[in-house]
């Protein structure tokens, strides 16, 4: 028990070295990217954000597809079901890690949405012919393309872990920032590759993940969401259980390895749980 507190504790004391001013440049960007916009000749937005990045659309789409199958795996870790599956086992080892996420989601559900009505910029199926590009999966043309909901989930997990595991010497840092930045691009770029949003969307999608991550963080330290899942084994059990029943139906539909991927994080979850709850017993 004592490393399951020391991990903890590690995830702790990292979260409590970020900084607020840590949002200072991504909201930058964003207020740039607003000017951009609001200063444009074009008096309609939405095809002056459809022009602006067409050509990067249809190269990146043509370049990403030449592996579908890796895209279309790789697009469903931007879905929470999912992505935060894989996650799961830090429930028991580190639950701090877990009160940023949940929080984090919270507001980034709020947030999305919001933005997705505020926009209703119409997703690339709807402004393209579809022999023009691939489309992989189901194809959406409802106006909710910016921002990309699934690259927000994907930077919230990707900021949480950087800064929650952040190694202490600095030449590992950069190597950690490194590694971490460029799994979530690769991630929140087959949003592109399975013709689903525009480059734009992922972009900015990236960096409100980003943002909402250090808000959900520096809230969560206030907070003690889940001091309940040391003493309440079986809630956790039958919580991860129903998540567990989710995932398989998602399976039935569809059969995809990250899937397996997901659930095998579950009952690995699940058997530990089980175990610390006999010998605590």
């Amino acid at each position: 028990m004592a490393n399951i507190f020391e991990l903890n504790n590690v995830v702790v004391n990292n979260f409590k070295s970020i900084r607020l001013w840590f949002l200072i440049p991504p909201f930058l960007v964003l207020i740039s990217f607003c000017l951009y916009f609001t200063l444009s000749k074009e008096t309609n937005f939405v095809d002056e954000y459809v022009a602006c990045q067409k050509d990067v659309f249809f190269f990146l789409n043509n370049k990403l597809v030449q592996f579908p199958n890796l895209q279309f795996n790789l697009t469903q870790l931007g879905d929470v079901i999912i992505g935060f599956a894989l996650l799961t086992v830090f429930l028991i080892y580190a639950p701090k890690l877990w009160e940023a996420l949940l929080l984090s989601a919270i507001i980034s559900l709020i947030v999305s949405t919001t933005l997705k009505q505020i926009f209703a910029i119409p997703r690339p199926p709807k402004m393209y012919n579809h022999d023009s590009f691939v489309i992989i999966g189901r194809a959406i043309a409802a106006p909710t393309s910016l921002p990309s909901g699934h690259s927000i989930t994907t930077f919230i997990v990707i900021t949480i872990v950087l800064f929650a595991f952040m190694p202490k010497r600095n030449v590992y840092k950069i190597l950690w920032y490194t590694f971490m930045f460029l799994l979530g691009l690769i991630i929140a770029f087959s949003r592109v590759g399975v013709g689903a949003h525009y480059p734009l969307d992922v972009i900015i999608g990236g960096i409100l993940g980003f943002i909402v991550a250090i808000i959900g963080i520096k809230i969560s330290e206030r907070l003690n969401l889940f001091g309940w899942v040391k003493n309440k084994r079986l809630c956790l059990i039958l919580v991860l259980t129903i998540w567990g029943i989710f995932i398989i139906t998602k399976m039935i539909k569809i059969n995809l390895p990250i899937f397996y991927l997901s659930l095998m994080s579950l009952v690995l979850t699940v058997f530990i749980t089980i175990k610390t709850y006999v010998k605590k017993n």
